[in-house]
């Protein structure tokens, strides 16, 4: 039987791209963080596999925690030459990742996961976009670190949806915020 009562969502997450994508799209959800421990090297070749298992620990751990209503989990990575390019580390490590990325394209990876509580379905998708970072000057380099937009995003960059003038995306936008908003207006409802 489904109910016709709103779907109680809660974002098991801290991000705030990712509580503003939510609202920004008119969700009405709670957050609880999950309190994971997040690896720092992928454990496997594939970044389907890595993003998917980050959020299936994120959404367990919050999903143990709820009664009723649909948890929302999901984790972001860059994936470039094979491996995950990763949140930086400080001013250094941010430099680093970006002169890895300028000039060329990577992917940006989100696995989500949806998880209904009480009865325990689950429903899980990754998602792709290819992003192409522009070349930077080091004088470019260096005006970009100093806006600390890097700060806690994986491959070193917060993307501006509209007009970024270091980043183009083939695929969802939302995606490399944090969100795939298209296919979680596609999938939410399902478990509603």
């Amino acid at each position: 039987m489904v109910s016709n009562a709103p779907i109680r969502l809660i974002l098991a997450s801290g991000s705030p791209a990712r509580r503003e994508l939510l609202t920004r799209y008119g969700y009405a959800f709670e957050v609880r963080p999950a309190r994971v421990e997040e690896p720092t090297e992928a454990g496997h070749g594939d970044p389907r596999s890595y993003v998917q298992e980050i959020a299936w620990m994120k959404v367990a751990a919050v999903a143990a925690t709820v009664n009723d209503g649909v948890v929302l989990a999901a984790d972001t990575v860059g994936w470039c030459d094979g491996r995950p390019v990763l949140k930086p580390d400080d001013e250094g490590d941010a430099r680093r990742i970006l002169r890895m990325l300028g000039g060329r394209h990577h992917e940006l990876w989100t696995g989500v996961c949806l998880w209904r509580q009480p009865d325990g379905l689950q429903l899980a998708w990754q998602e792709m976009s290819r992003v192409h970072m522009k070349a930077m000057s080091d004088a470019e380099l260096d005006d970009y670190i100093r806006t600390r937009q890097w700060v806690g995003c994986s491959g070193a960059y917060a993307i501006k949806e509209e007009g970024d003038p270091l980043l183009t995306v083939d695929g969802s936008v939302t995606n490399v915020v944090g969100l795939p908003m298209e296919s979680l207006g596609k999938y939410l409802p399902m478990l509603g």
